[in-house]
């Protein structure tokens, strides 16, 4: 009777022992870490290197999810200005970005211009004109720019036509265009003898030529500023975000799409 009872208490023993083993983990994985969503509000310049990094993020950070909202730089800061929710802005306009560091907007300290563009003529592969001074001539009968009140790139463009004593010429052909992307649209589609973008734009296309580049004393300089927004809810997570975009491997990717880094 004795060995009877032995043999069940170390049978008891054996089964406890298994299910104690089978109760859930307190170690905490990468899995367990909490899910959050980052929305940073970019120039409409920056989609195709953005695909790339976000994706890229995303391998490394899978508990961070990265939604871009692309647009023209200053339709963004309205948004933004006007409450819309959003963690970062990456501008293609300093100007923009002075408009939300002067309401007090930015994050203290995280501001920084990181890169830098060009300004280029383009026309469609089937076009004729030549150059800047082509713009002027009756044959030429649409040109399409961005909005300058809302779009850096149409400022630059009115600057730089402005010094040239073209703009009074290209204003009465100008189809204007709510963000650089909608202004290659046209040039690619032939619906436009010209149209002005930034040089990455233009790189980005096999459907036009670039057919001259804008002297960088003609415009104000092409910079894109980059800060966190002071409203942002995820400040760690998003100053992790704004680290990566300045990383080694982000220059690369947008260096290869165009892009100047900016000194500082």
């Amino acid at each position: 009777m004795k060995k009877r009872i032995a043999m069940l208490m170390a049978v008891s023993l054996v089964l406890l022992a298994g299910c104690s083993s089978q109760e859930p983990s307190t170690s905490t994985t990468p899995a367990d870490k909490p899910h959050v969503t980052l929305t940073l509000s970019a120039a409409a310049s920056l989609a195709k290197p953005l695909d790339t990094l976000t994706a890229d993020y995303k391998k490394d950070h899978p508990e961070v999810e990265v939604t871009v909202n692309l647009g023209a730089s200053g339709t963004l800061q309205k948004q933004i200005e006007q409450g819309a929710p959003a963690d970062l802005f990456w501008s293609a306009g300093v100007a923009q970005m002075d408009a939300l560091e002067k309401k007090e907007l930015l994050a203290d300290g995280t501001r920084q211009d990181v890169l830098k563009n060009e300004l280029v003529l383009i026309r469609p592969k089937s076009g004729t004109v030549q150059t800047f001074e082509d713009l002027g001539k009756p044959a030429v009968k649409k040109i399409a720019l961005g909005t300058p009140e809302t779009v850096p790139a149409g400022k630059y463009a009115q600057e730089a036509l402005t010094k040239l004593h073209l703009w009074a010429h290209v204003q009465e052909k100008a189809i204007f265009g709510k963000d650089v992307t909608s202004v290659l649209t046209y040039v690619e589609h032939g619906e436009v003898d010209a149209g002005l973008v930034y040089k990455t734009d233009a790189l980005s296309s096999t459907q036009v030529d670039i057919v001259a580049t804008s002297d960088e004393s003609a415009h104000s300089p092409i910079l894109y500023p980059l800060a966190i927004l002071k409203n942002t809810q995820h400040l760690p997570e998003a100053k992790a975000l704004e680290d990566y975009l300045h990383s080694a491997h982000a220059q690369e990717v947008l260096q290869k799409a165009g892009f100047a880094l900016a000194t500082h």
